[in-house]
């Protein structure tokens, strides 16, 4: 699969990408803090944002795309900066391909399986999607009443988009999404990657824990983490700074 990807600044190639129900847009403020040093490819998977559509997901695959990616780029080696669904792409294509990544960031999301827990965002995404609102407003009405959190409300907002014949519609391939979630929510295997990497966590999340320790430096035995306090998930949009500069610094040790 040919993913659609876009380019900023010049260097060594840094990897950045997002998580479920995201596109490359929402790791603009990454992309842009780095492009003054590095070639910034900012990705979007698989059934997201610009990327086509297909009719399965899992880590495996999404990895193999990054890495054709890759191939049409000329990019030996990058570095990776990949949050939540993303981080876990990233760390799959080290754990298969490990001389293919220079250094690992992962953004708020471990190598382990996780429980159900997006239910009620995808009976809102489904039920916006259903109702064909006109505008992101009408859409954000209907996701109010499954999500109660403004941010992440506009947030999910964003993947509705006025293709080149000017209707509003879901540019995510929610079909796929809801059939294969349980491919998303899977752990990482393969390995060991035994190249550099860091674990960025917000203190708000429960996503990676002291109890995944122990998986984590099976799989990545050179890993680190820093905390980045009063972030959730979403921690590069709630504390965008702060993850800004310990993502460069890592990136320029």
């Amino acid at each position: 699969m040919d993913l659609f990807y876009r380019i900023r600044g010049e260097g060594k190639p840094v990897l950045v990408l997002h998580g479920l129900f995201g596109s490359n847009d929402n790791q603009g403020g990454i992309a842009r803090a780095l492009a003054p040093d590095y070639k910034v490819y900012g990705l979007d998977l698989r059934n997201h944002g610009k990327s086509p559509h297909t009719d399965v997901m899992g880590y495996d695959l999404m990895a193999q795309d990054v890495l054709r990616m890759m191939d049409k780029e000329g990019i030996d080696q990058a570095y990776f900066v990949g949050h939540s669904m993303g981080g876990k792409t990233s760390m799959q294509l080290a754990l298969n391909y490990p001389d293919r990544v220079g250094k690992l960031c992962v953004l708020d999301i471990a190598p382990v399986a996780y429980d159900h827990h997006h239910t009620a965002i995808m009976q809102g995404m489904r039920a916006a999607s259903n109702e064909k609102p006109s505008t992101r407003k009408g859409v954000i009405e209907v996701l109010s009443q499954y999500e109660s959190e403004p941010t992440i409300q506009s947030f999910l907002a964003t993947n509705w988009r006025r293709d080149k014949d000017g209707q509003f519609d879901l540019r995510l391939n929610l079909d796929v999404l809801e059939q294969d979630y349980h491919k998303i929510i899977a752990g990482n295997t393969g390995g060991p990657y035994l190249g550099e990497t860091l674990f960025i966590r917000g203190s708000n999340s429960n996503y990676i824990t002291s109890a995944y320790k122990d998986q984590i430096l099976n799989l990545f035995p050179k890993a680190t983490v820093r905390t980045v306090e009063g972030a959730g998930h979403w921690l590069h949009a709630e504390k965008p700074d702060m993850v800004q500069r310990i993502v460069k610094r890592f990136l320029d040790q």
